[in-house]
């Protein structure tokens, strides 16, 4: 699959996860939840490589280790506790932070060079989100703020930190595709210790409602979206494709517009504008003069 493909289809697929979230808050504990998702995840792709014949061990275990805790269990920690704290449309303007968090670790970590490219895209997506949901970033905030950012700079700083591992298994000979599938059943194994730790029950949910989002978010927000998302790290590095954490959030307003009725207001269209904006200083690379 081409870096193109592999865009659209993790914007695509992570902007369409919010509405399967969004089904499950209330029946269940938000961990439970996110150890579900993970446990069925980990499982499908465990199974489906072995039926394949393709299952294998990876190159070095610590850094899948690395990946399991930062993808797959304290990112989303991080980002679910802020979404109790603060509205959605803040801890999607610190998520995507993301793209300029992997370009710093990047530079620590791999010795990159930071580009300007790659800051004023950045800048300019994060500006287009503020626009976004301006809304509810000055209207609604309460005493819980701080925290809450905090709580989703600390989801967004793992995610930096699992993408980095994932490029350090992808040099050590273990593809995304292995490190995610045992990556998912560790980071499901770390969740429930934290879930027994703390007490939490374990409810089995009941509805087909809960359990379709569910298969949702483990087989096509998980199985697939880390994965895409993951080889396009491995093709045009974390930084570019961190990118992909500004754009999602506009594919969810979109859809809520369709079924939800959302309401466009002229703020929200200019920073749609930057946004595209953002992908074009990106990924829009100017021709050589003759």
């Amino acid at each position: 699959m081409n870096t193109s493909l592999l865009f659209v289809a993790t914007v695509l697929i992570w902007g369409t996860t919010w509405i399967a979230i969004a089904l499950q808050i209330g029946a269940v504990p938000v961990m439970v939840s996110i150890f579900y998702r993970f446990a069925l995840a980990g499982l499908v792709m465990l199974a489906g490589l072995a039926i394949l014949g393709r299952l294998a061990r990876p190159a070095h275990w610590r850094f899948v280790a690395v990946q399991a805790l930062c993808l797959f269990s304290f990112n989303f920690v991080g980002l679910y506790k802020a979404a109790g704290l603060i509205p959605s449309g803040l801890v999607s303007v610190v998520f995507s932070l993301a793209s300029i968090f992997n370009a710093v670790n990047a530079r620590i970590f791999f010795g990159d060079r930071i580009t300007l490219r790659v800051v004023g895209a950045g800048a300019i997506g994060v500006a287009g989100l503020v626009l976004l949901f301006w809304h509810d970033l000055f209207t609604t905030l309460d005493g819980n703020s701080l925290r809450g950012i905090a709580w989703a700079g600390f989801g967004t700083l793992m995610f930096s930190f699992g993408n980095m591992a994932s490029r350090r298994n992808s040099a050590l000979g273990t593809s995304p595709v292995t490190a995610n599938a045992w990556g998912m059943g560790m980071g499901a194994a770390v969740l429930l210790t934290l879930i027994l730790a703390t007490g939490q029950p374990v409810v089995l949910p009941d509805g087909i409602t809960y359990w379709a989002a569910l298969a949702y978010l483990a087989v096509i927000g998980s199985v697939t979206g880390f994965t895409t998302y993951l080889l396009l790290v491995q093709k045009i590095g974390s930084a570019r494709a961190g990118y992909a954490t500004v754009v999602f959030p506009m594919v969810a307003l979109l859809i809520s517009t369709l079924f939800e009725g959302y309401q466009w207001t002229w703020t929200a269209a200019a920073g749609l504008g930057l946004i595209v904006f953002g992908n074009i200083v990106m990924f829009v690379r100017r021709r050589a003069r003759p």
